[in-house]
């Protein structure tokens, strides 16, 4: 089977997710994907002509983000029409999953240089309260689907997982950030984004919190009691979907503004190509994709497929966690990346350690591409071999994939 090789990898910062307050929140989202676009087609020198395809990640694709954000911004960015471009949906887990269908067709032989990545800007009128599959009495019937927060309280309570210790793991992400933008283990992947007369709009990181401790955590109130009852004119209440299916279970609220995902805005890109094309053109490969997987899990929890996404992608690589240096798990809620290292008895020195989504934020849609980026430069930082990176998906799903330094 040809190779698929990661060329080159870099993503915007991340600017915070509210209009007013974002340093990117009054720009259109094809300005944030093709300031990605741009710098990959710069750094390596590509001809964007021989660009096959562009697989791009975007979950809420209304108003600015909706009409093919992927091959929009490649136009904006100055690409060759030749150039196409597709942009998908897998909630939280779109950015893995275009890398991962970007890598396939250049495995299966059918493209050579491609182009994955996303786009979120969650600064952008918001869908609502809504549950997921809320216009389909049927499906919720089959599958209630709540509000993921309450599914992320739902699941500290089934494990038994207390609220100090996603505190305490909220905290270490935050240091762990920190001691990584100090020390400038992001700045070979950062592209500064610019605004339209040239003037910088951000150059750095606007979300994380450095000075955040245990127990300024600790005074945070829960964020999802009162979500958890919200009711939309007739339809159930989330906590009401939840009962269906866990009919005995009195949700501890465990979750809130601190120990949860970071509302951003952002973009992140990965350029791959076959081996063949990569020696005829002068391109080096920093990485190659060994395995890639797909896994659902139950909806009404809706946060749990991680766990078997990661087992099935390395029974897929023929390794074990022993054999993987940097595993990167997408932090939605402390109660995610926590369980995770719990079921699967990780060291947690090799888990997410330049922090996560509770520092940074979480641009939905690029957030799997940006994380690949991340252990990526990793890897090659800390000179190790594999690594694994997976997230939750709305729909109780996890796409997941390793990729080995070369």
């Amino acid at each position: 089977m040809p190779e698929a090789l990661i060329i080159d990898a870099c993503r915007t910062p991340r600017g915070i997710g509210k209009q007013g307050k974002g340093a990117l929140a009054h720009l259109h989202p094809q300005h944030l994907g093709s300031t990605v676009l741009r710098a990959l087609a710069d750094r390596n020198g590509i001809n964007t002509a021989d660009v096959d395809d562009i697989v791009w990640g975007t979950s809420s694709q209304v108003v600015e983000q909706s009409g093919d954000l992927g091959r929009m911004s490649a136009l904006d960015a100055g690409y060759d029409v030749k150039a196409s471009g597709v942009t998908l949906d897998r909630f939280c887990g779109s950015g893995i999953t275009a890398t991962n269908i970007a890598a396939t067709s250049v495995m299966a032989g059918m493209e050579d240089l491609v182009i994955a990545g996303g786009t979120e800007m969650m600064s952008l009128p918001k869908k609502g309260l809504l549950p997921m599959g809320a216009n389909n009495a049927h499906l919720q019937e089959l599958h209630p689907q709540p509000h993921q927060g309450v599914c992320a309280d739902a699941i500290a309570t089934l494990e038994n997982i207390p609220r100090e210790a996603l505190d305490a793991h909220a905290a270490e992400s935050q240091a762990r950030a920190d001691r990584a933008i100090k020390e400038g283990r992001f700045d070979r992947s950062l592209i500064p984004v610019l605004n339209l007369d040239g003037s910088v709009a951000l150059d750095r990181e606007q979300f994380p919190r450095p000075g955040t401790t245990v127990e300024s955590l600790a005074a945070l109130q829960p964020s999802f009691p009162a979500v958890a009852d919200y009711r939309h004119n007739d339809s159930p209440t989330f906590r009401e979907l939840m009962a269906q299916k866990y009919p005995d279970l009195d949700i501890n609220h465990v979750h809130h503004a601190g120990n949860s995902s970071g509302v951003v805005d952002g973009s992140g890109a990965i350029l791959m190509a076959s081996e063949e094309y990569a020696k005829a053109h002068g391109l080096m490969a920093r990485a190659r994709i060994v395995a890639t997987a797909n896994m659902g899990d139950d909806p009404t929890l809706m946060l749990n497929a991680p766990v078997p996404a990661a087992r099935k992608v390395l029974a897929r690589a023929g390794l074990t966690v022993d054999d993987i240096d940097i595993f990167e798990i997408n932090e939605a809620f402390a109660v995610v990346s926590e369980k995770f290292q719990r079921d699967l008895d990780l060291d947690r020195d090799k888990v997410n350690v330049n922090g996560g989504a509770m520092a940074l934020g979480h641009p939905i849609g690029a957030t799997g591409a940006i994380l690949i980026g991340t252990v990526l430069d990793e890897l090659e930082r800390s000179d190790g071999q594999f690594g694994l990176i997976t997230m939750c998906a709305g729909g109780g799903m996890a796409p997941a994939i390793i990729i080995e330094r070369v």
